[in-house]
Order: C-alpha cells, then sequence, then structure tokens
C-alpha cells in the first residue's frame, strides 16, 4: 500500500463498479479511509441492490484497507447527506468527495420523454449537487477539503444522449461555482473528464482513439484529493483522462466582440456579425458522418 492520501477520509459515489470501483480502490491503496457508495443499479438506473458496495468494501479491507458501504440513492437530498454522515460517523472527518455515479437514457431528443430527461439529470447533476452540498458544509467548518465531480466530453454536446451532456455540462459549471464560492475556506473544486472502457462508454456513437481502463483515471483523481494538489492551487479545472493522455480543458471566455453605433438590428447583424464575430467552430459537428457509419457498424468501446 502507498500513503499519497494516509490520513485523508474519501467518498466516493458510483463506486460499485467501473471508474468509480477503481477510484475507491485506488484512494484505499494510498491510504485514506473510504466511504463507498453505490445504489447498484443497472446501467439505465433500474434495479438497485446493496451488494454492489459491500463488495467493493470487502476487496478494500481484504487488502488491508479501510472501508464502509452505504447503498443510497444520491440524487436525493438524505441520500446525498447519508454518504457524508456515514464518513463522519465512522471516521469523524471528510476531506474528499468525489461524484462517479452515473446512468444512461439514450434517445434522439425529439423522442426523449420527461422521465429520461429528469431521471439522467437527477443522478449525475442533482447527485452531484446533494454530496457537494452536504460535503461543502463540513469542509468550510474544518476550512479545507476537495470536492471532485465527474463530467465528460460529451459537455460538448451529443447526437442522440442530449439528457446526459446537459448534466455533465452542469456539473462543470457546479464545480467552477464551488471552485469560486469555497476558496475562501481552503476547498477546492474540480472536474475529471475520463475516456475509459465502462458499462456507459459502449454507449458512445463512435470509435475513440484515445481511451483507457478505469484504472488509468485513479491516479488523477488521487492527486486531485491530496495536499499536493491543495498547496499548487489546483481548482475550477477539468481535467480528461484517455489512458496515458492528461489534458486540461480551456476556461469559458468570450473570443471576438463587435460594437454597434447604439442598438444592433437584424440586417446589421445579418451584414456584419460573419464578418467581425463569426463563429466559434463547433469540433463534433465535422464529425457527423463518421459518428454515424460508426454507430451504424456498432464500433463502439468495448466495456
Amino acid at each position: 500500500m502507498g500513503d499519497f492520501l494516509t490520513g485523508k477520509v474519501v467518498a466516493v459515489t458510483g463506486a460499485g463498479r467501473g471508474i468509480g470501483r477503481a477510484v475507491a480502490t485506488a484512494c484505499a491503496d494510498e491510504g485514506a479511509e473510504v466511504v463507498v457508495n453505490d445504489y447498484g443499479v443497472s446501467v439505465d438506473g433500474g434495479a438497485p441492490h446493496s451488494e454492489i458496495a459491500e463488495s467493493v468494501v470487502q476487496e478494500i479491507t481484504e487488502a488491508g484497507g479501510r472501508a464502509v458501504a452505504v447503498a443510497d440513492d444520491i440524487s436525493t437530498m438524505d441520500g446525498g447527506q447519508r454518504v457524508v454522515d456515514t464518513a463522519l460517523a465512522h471516521y469523524g472527518r471528510l476531506d474528499g468527495v468525489v461524484c462517479a455515479a452515473g446512468i444512461l437514457r439514450e434517445r434522439m431528443l425529439f423522442n426523449m420523454s420527461e422521465e429520461e430527461w429528469d431521471t439522467v439529470l437527477a443522478t449525475h447533476l442533482k447527485g452531484t449537487f446533494t454530496v457537494f452540498r452536504a460535503a461543502s458544509a463540513v469542509m468550510r467548518a474544518q476550512r479545507g477539503g476537495t470536492l471532485i465531480g465527474f463530467t465528460s466530453g460529451n459537455h460538448q454536446g451529443s447526437v442522440a444522449q442530449a439528457n446526459y451532456a446537459a448534466a455533465k455540462g452542469g456539473i462543470i459549471s457546479l464545480v467552477r461555482s464551488a471552485a469560486l464560492g469555497l476558496h475562501k475556506y481552503g476547498v477546492t473544486a474540480n472536474a475529471v473528464a475520463p475516456v475509459a472502457r465502462t458499462r456507459m462508454s459502449a454507449n458512445v456513437p463512435m470509435e475513440l482513439a484515445e481511451i483507457g481502463a478505469p484504472e488509468d483515471v485513479a491516479p488523477l483523481v488521487a492527486y486531485l484529493l491530496s495536499e499536493h494538489a491543495r498547496r499548487q492551487e489546483v481548482t475550477g479545472q477539468v481535467y480528461t483522462v484517455a489512458g496515458p493522455k492528461i489534458a486540461v480543458w480551456a476556461q469559458p471566455r468570450e473570443l471576438r466582440s463587435a460594437y454597434a453605433d447604439g442598438a444592433w438590428t437584424p440586417r446589421q447583424l445579418a451584414d456584419r456579425l460573419p464578418g467581425t464575430v463569426g463563429q466559434d467552430p463547433m469540433p463534433l459537428l465535422a464529425r457527423l458522418a463518421e459518428m454515424s457509419e460508426a454507430a451504424a457498424r456498432k464500433d463502439r468501446p468495448q466495456a
């Protein structure tokens, strides 16, 4: 076992499988005491069962680590609070939370139901909020801690997962807001956009040239939870991990501007906008044909 996170208490949601499990076991391997949260549902959010979280706790304890399971639905305020309360009850403090829980309901926008929208937003975006909200109150009082949300490259947009893309974009804005609002209390907040072979990545409608395993994501998360990242004031960032690749996303900013002499009119915009402010090309728009062909061939990453 390592000692990179010795003395830390970390809660990980969605820790029963895939990336969440890899993060939870890696944190334990680095000396952290871990709260393993997983509602134990299928990839579409159905059929919950608690054995999933318990099995990861058993794996950690058999390897010499310390962990406790909590099988709660973090899309509810009570569920998010119980994750935090479990850490406090068992270990007396909470130094970091990692929100990796997620489900998919893939559907074209014009066919998407209210339930398909609400369920995905509740698990990803609200589920990150409920845990962040409960954890930030503790971290504010103890003057330190780390919040980590899980986003996706799909925050750029998605052909058939508008609900998922909207949730992942929302998580980025939530992370940036947390970074700003909690900075004076010594609390950092960052987001990770993994590209890894999981149950959920099997639904990506394109071939991915850069993709890794869930275990490839865990070292970055462990670093962000560590005192090293805190001292280096890493906060408000979005990092991609794809196998051996780590990249940082740009912060939102204006690219170009133009001014009218008074208020703009539609005719002035038609005449001047293309040659002044213009557009920022949408990278995925150029790949639509490739994505469609890959989806037809069922060329999707293997879980």
